[in-house]
């Protein structure tokens, strides 16, 4: 399987490739930021593709996100899947609860896994945050987590030079 995801990226701008991986769910900028280090991108171009990529989904999703998870879940696998999701999200987002904007952005900023733009459109949805609070609350999380894994990126670089030298 991983060879056929591979063939049919070959030829794909490497730009793409980062796009795409920072806007997947999984992968956001945790993946993104250090794949695109390891195509050569320097740290900035790493970042403000990666950054471009995760922002990808976040409007259509917070418009989307709650008139189709209503639609979606009158049939009973989806009704399970959207429970699953809207419960997981609300025991990782006690912050968001909390604190609203500002505890969204803090949310999506943390880079580690269940953490993220995907699950803060999530959070916003379920805590009911205006559109253009957890708008600008997202943008500026997937901004510091990109800042972030940058950082962390960049230190790695170097102490494999350290370390390799």
């Amino acid at each position: 399987m991983s060879d056929l995801i591979i063939n049919w990226l070959n030829g794909v701008p490497k730009e793409y490739i980062v796009l795409l991986l920072g806007a997947l769910p999984i992968s956001e900028l945790r993946g993104a930021i250090p794949l695109a280090l390891s195509f050569g991108f320097p740290l900035y171009k790493a970042y403000w593709l990666s950054v471009a990529g995760n922002l990808i989904p976040v409007i259509p999703l917070l418009f989307l996100l709650e008139p189709v998870s209503s639609r979606l879940r009158k049939f009973k696998v989806w009704s399970r899947f959207f429970d699953w999701l809207f419960e997981r999200t609300k025991r990782k987002a006690e912050t968001v609860q909390k604190y609203e904007a500002l505890g969204l952005a803090l949310f999506v900023a943390i880079p580690l896994p269940v953490t993220g733009a995907w699950t803060g459109i999530v959070a916003a949805s379920l805590f009911k945050i205006r559109f253009r609070y957890a708008f600008i609350a997202i943008v500026c999380g997937v901004l510091t987590a990109g800042l972030i894994v940058s950082a962390l990126c960049a230190l790695g670089m170097i102490s494999w030079r350290a370390i390799s030298q």
